[in-house]
């Protein structure tokens, strides 16, 4: 077992989702750093699909009730054992020992992966915490105690982290099925900012508004991660792994990775590029 000695102010239990529940309202959720809990995984020699932990910003601290393996991705961090810094990703951690990892410096999530993986119950094939339909496991809170999984016995091979970017970020999108109430230019011709808004629903962007081309509703459509839906303010919004299934707001595009805003912290710069 592992024991919640500090939860941080968003940690919870992500694995690589529950794909094919769309039709019934269900959003895929999942880490959204999605290679970082890979290559944690991978290094702890877990199966890419077990379940670990995603924390934001601040981190958390955990005690061990056994010796466990661990690996800390994602965000650059201050990771210690029992007080002392450790050096990421790969750690052992003693029976009894206290793992913590500090606050981000650098990205936005860390992800903590240990042999065995996270063993809570699984909702829909997934042991992943969804924040907008509340399925899934709880957020973590201070106490709490999360079970684990029998880890393998021995560890994987590293294959290696992806850049976290410090500047901004350029993301490809492909237009439609809105587009045409839209002008498109405005998008392409402006640069964004990540707004402190953002959650695991979505990045709000904060920019130029883009301006409408036709009045009128919509009623609600179907949409996918990386749709960029456009309210009443013309601010897109970016969905990400806790999106809603449907909406009624027009969305004038779909982002192809959505990776990069897993680590882009509020104020970052986001460009789009045209994939068409």
């Amino acid at each position: 077992m592992i024991t919640v000695l500090r939860a941080g102010p968003l940690t919870t239990v992500q694995d690589l989702g529950r794909p094919g529940f769309a039709h019934l309202g269900v959003p895929r959720s999942g880490a959204l750093d999605a290679p970082a809990l890979r290559r944690a995984n991978q290094l702890v020699g877990n199966t890419p699909e077990a379940a670990g932990l995603e924390t934001t910003l601040m981190g958390c601290r955990l005690r061990f009730e056994e010796a466990a393996r661990v690996a800390v991705t994602g965000a650059t961090t201050v990771i210690k054992v029992d007080g002392v810094p450790v050096d990421p990703p790969l750690i052992e951690v003693p029976a009894g020992g206290v793992l913590e990892v500090g606050r981000a410096v650098r990205g936005v999530r860390s992800y903590v992966a240990v042999a065995g993986g996270i063993a809570v119950e699984p909702v829909l094939g997934s042991r992943s915490t969804d924040t907008l339909a509340g399925l899934g496991p709880e957020r973590l809170a201070d106490g709490m105690t999360l079970p684990v999984g029998a880890g393998s016995a021995s560890a994987g091979t590293d294959p290696g982290g992806h850049d976290i970017a410090d500047g901004g970020i350029v993301l490809g999108v492909r237009l439609g099925p809105r587009e045409d109430w839209f002008e498109t230019g405005g998008l392409f011709g402006s640069a964004y900012e990540i707004s402190p808004r953002s959650n695991r629903v979505g990045a709000r962007l904060a920019g130029t508004a883009l301006t409408r081309t036709r009045a009128g509703e919509l009623p609600s459509e179907g949409v996918v991660l990386g749709a960029v839906q456009v309210p009443a303010d013309g601010q897109p919004i970016i969905f990400l792994a806790d999106h809603p299934t449907t909406g009624g707001y027009p969305v004038i595009g779909v982002v192809d990775d959505v990776t990069p805003l897993a680590q882009a912290r509020p104020g970052t710069t986001v460009l789009f590029r045209d994939l068409d």
